[in-house]
């Protein structure tokens, strides 16, 4: 979650009436919070997978794929974002079955902007992590990593980063110096461990040894059959 006087969470809005989706989005973001809107279930899934959120809005009934279907996918990758499911139904059935699906809470339309607002503050201040107070700028040879402005840099290169690239980059350097089994990084970075998301960790890891390729003193190594040991030099000790 940002704090430095970034915003306050960043929340995944899941909304096909371009009306409403607006609506909310503008309320949310002169609110203070970052906010993604997506219209339809399947984008949703593709920024799910490529950013890190703090929080996500779904909207029952969408295209391409249905809330409570999209509910259940982010919840088997991350069991600890909250999902609040957007919904004009209010039977009980569908209540049930929304929160069967992996969500926190839903919220029935036409809903007060301010209930809303509540609503996210609530689960946002119950998930605020353990580590807000931990370190988010670190030297690591000649560059310079911010993690909050997502980038990696020196005299010579600037590297912008994706946001998962950051997180996994922080994770290495708070745990310098000290082999990492595979799944401790999953389950801390990725939220999960599973097979397909092993996959994209490697891929992630590939392109954190290009980024620092160049530097002494730092070295991402691999432990087989354990995991990794991000080995970072600091005044000529490890």
């Amino acid at each position: 979650m940002s704090n430095n006087g970034g915003p306050k969470a960043k929340i995944l809005l899941v909304e096909d009436d371009p009306t409403l989706g607006y609506a909310v989005k503008e309320s949310l973001k002169n609110n203070g919070y970052d906010v993604t809107h997506c219209p339809d279930g399947e984008t949703a899934w593709q920024q799910f997978t490529k950013n890190m959120f703090d929080i996500c809005l779904l909207d029952v009934i969408l295209p391409k794929k249905d809330g409570m279907s999209l509910a259940n996918q982010i919840r088997k990758q991350n069991e600890d974002i909250p999902i609040l499911l957007l919904t004009s139904k209010a039977m009980d059935d569908d209540k049930i079955a929304g929160f069967k699906s992996g969500a926190d809470d839903y919220i029935t339309k036409p809903f007060n902007m301010q209930e809303l607002l509540l609503r996210l503050e609530v689960f946002l201040k119950r998930t605020k992590k353990k580590d807000d107070n931990a370190p988010t700028e670190f030297r690591i040879g000649d560059l310079k990593f911010d993690f909050n402005n997502l980038y990696l840099s020196s005299d010579a290169v600037n590297h912008q980063l994706t946001q998962r690239e950051a997180d996994l980059i922080r994770y290495l350097c708070l745990n310098a110096n000290r082999v990492l089994k595979r799944e401790e990084i999953l389950l801390n970075v990725w939220g999960r461990e599973d097979y397909f998301l092993g996959r994209s960790m490697d891929v992630f890891i590939t392109k954190v040894r290009k980024y620092l390729k160049d530097q002494k003193g730092v070295e991402l190594q691999t432990i087989h059959g354990i995991g990794f040991k991000f080995v970072l030099e600091q005044d000529g000790k490890k």
